[in-house]
């Protein structure tokens, strides 16, 4: 007994000695993004209205729950207006969420890009002060290119505050949000001087209203959510945003973090003009003939993508082999044709054993005569009830112990 209970303190004085080295190894192995790999992250939603960028950037903590509610609105396509908020609240899901599910199209675009919310969500959760500068960096580079500007669905302030720009952004009509499209790699570079930009660089999906969320007494009201720019903070709920106080648990972990390529994005060593390969401007659809029925800016299986390398190929006809004879080189046979004439002496036909003669479809038409030897694969007439033509000698029978021949698969060329 006294030996037991001297092997269980040798194992915990080895844990403790263990864990205080394991732990730190564990907390290296995520290297936070440097500034120019965060605005490369950031540059999609940066130039969205406040309040939808801090729903943005907290819900991104738990990127399990972004797939999770992202499938329930799939599932529940019907819910809309208080209804769906309702709905969301029964569920369990976080105050960013309940907000964001009267934003889909929003929603859809960080289930697709799963990994690059996942980053943000750990930056903003150890730093928030770094993605605060972030934003307002990009928010720069886009009013000196002349992108960022008030329209008719945002307002933009530009605040001074201890020698530092703030950049604004608010929706032009409260009860109304406009969600802007754009594209990075346009949006963040100065024209050169003398360019004149033909269209506005920013355009804006439909509104969407948002009356149902303007209540001051629940936790996902509009109202509750912004910025302080000056103190580098998100809120929500009138608060800093420190957590949620009674997080939402996913009944199941499907999400696995893979690392990001930073090299595979717009920006890339700060060359905003840089387009990667297949690159195509968040929630802008892709353009596809007959596209299968999904929701706006949503994943497509990768069975209804035509031409696709999961598309099945349907097995065509087999081609018949080329006729190869010297006179008539590299021409193909035509299966269709009959053999006219006797077969030539000098190239008697071989038997065909591996390839059955397929059966014929009954035919409704009466037979045509024919012409030298009968079509491939019907049955031959009879040779009392077959008339020979006027002008051709009947055919003679072969004599006796003549072995004979059977008929050719493949035509004879004439």
């Amino acid at each position: 007994m006294q030996r037991k209970s001297t092997s269980v303190a040798v194992l915990v004085l080895i844990a403790l000695a263990v864990v205080p080295h394991f732990g730190p190894s564990l907390a290296a192995q995520w290297a936070a993004p440097t500034p120019e790999q965060l605005d490369q992250l950031l540059a999609p939603v940066a130039l969205y209205p406040d309040a939808l960028l801090s729903q943005i950037t907290t819900a991104s903590t738990n990127p399990q729950e972004i797939l999770d509610v992202n499938a329930w609105l799939e599932q529940n396509p019907g819910l809309t207006g208080s209804a769906l908020t309702d709905a969301a609240q029964q569920q369990g899901f976080d105050p960013a969420f309940i907000a964001l599910v009267n934003f889909p199209q929003v929603l859809e675009m960080m289930a697709q890009h799963i990994d690059d919310y996942a980053e943000i969500g750990k930056v903003f959760s150890t730093d928030q002060g770094a993605v605060t500068a972030s934003i307002q960096r990009l928010r720069a580079q886009a009013y000196d290119s002349g992108a960022l500007q008030s329209t008719e669905q945002q307002r933009v302030e530009v605040q001074q505050a201890a020698g530092q720009t703030i950049y604004v952004i608010q929706p032009a009509t409260p009860q109304v949000v406009y969600v802007p499209v754009y594209d990075p790699t346009v949006v963040y570079v100065r024209p050169a001087p003398g360019a004149v930009v033909s269209a506005a660089m920013i355009t804006f999906g439909p509104g969407i209203g948002i009356s149902v969320l303007l209540v001051g007494n629940r936790p996902w009201g509009w109202s509750g959510w912004g910025w302080n720019w000056r103190a580098h903070r998100a809120y929500y709920n009138h608060g800093y945003w420190n957590g949620w106080t009674s997080p939402y648990r996913p009944p199941h972990r499907t999400y696995h973090p893979r690392p990001i390529v930073w090299g595979n994005r717009p920006g890339y060593r700060g060359n905003w003009g840089y387009r990667p390969p297949h690159y195509r401007p968040p929630n802008r659809p892709v353009a596809r003939p007959n596209p299968p029925a999904r929701r706006p800016g949503g994943r497509v299986p990768p069975s209804a993508n035509p031409g696709g390398p999961n598309r099945a190929e349907k097995p065509g006809p087999a081609k018949p082999a080329p006729d190869r004879s010297p006179g008539r080189p590299g021409k193909p046979a035509s299966p269709s044709q009959p053999d006219r004439g006797q077969p030539r002496p000098s190239r008697p036909t071989t038997p065909s054993k591996n390839k059955p003669a397929h059966p014929e479809r009954p035919s409704t038409q009466p037979a045509k005569p024919e012409h030298g030897q009968a079509r491939q694969g019907r049955p031959k007439a009879p040779a009392e009830n077959k008339q020979p033509r006027p002008g051709r000698p009947p055919k003679q029978p072969s004599p006796p112990g003549t072995p004979s021949q059977p008929e050719s698969k493949q035509p004879q060329a004439n």
